[in-house]
């Protein structure tokens, strides 16, 4: 009977064994590909342009004049500041912050911007109604609708290095005589 019982636990350790070994193998595969999702993502977010102003977003100092600017990241994106008393406003008020940082990068990327047509659909923009300006990172990322904001989301890389070959100045055919 004893040798039974033994069998039993023996069998019983072994199950354990196995199924912690599997667990842990589960979660290890899941943590590595949460892993690359942020390796992939913040290879995007540095593909993306670093950080457009030449000036401070909370006073409006032009980066420099007071040091060597502050450089902090909020979600992936770079801020910079002009002085390090600008950062406990822009924490404490992040929402208005990033809101003004996100409508100055409009303004001085939608000039340049180098598609009239949207990067995920191919539609002109401005043909399904107003275009949707959205940010990603620090660059701005122009949409034919709100529908498309998700799928650009879900490989921004592609879409980032789409928007990139296109402003890529073009080679021209010129030959000499």
């Amino acid at each position: 009977m004893k040798t039974v019982d033994r069998n039993v636990w023996i069998v019983l350790a072994l199950l354990t064994v196995a199924s912690l070994v599997m667990a842990q193998t589960e979660t290890t595969s899941k943590s590595t590909a949460a892993e690359a999702d942020t390796v992939t993502a913040a290879k995007a977010v540095k593909e993306a342009e670093a950080y457009p102003l030449d000036y401070c977003i909370v006073t409006g100092e032009k980066l420099g004049s007071m040091g060597d600017p502050v450089v902090r990241v909020y979600n992936g994106r770079e801020v910079r500041f002009c002085c390090g008393g600008c950062v406990k406003p822009f924490e404490k008020d992040n929402a208005k912050w990033t809101k003004k940082l996100d409508d100055a990068i409009i303004a001085a990327q939608k000039p340049t911007y180098p598609l009239n047509t949207c990067v995920v659909s191919g539609d002109t923009l401005g043909r399904m109604g107003e275009t949707v300006d959205y940010v990603f990172g620090n660059r701005l990322v122009r949409f034919c609708c709100s529908g498309c904001v998700a799928t650009f989301n879900k490989n921004p890389g592609k879409y980032l290095a789409m928007i990139k070959a296109a402003a890529a100045p073009k080679a021209t055919d010129s030959t000499e005589e």
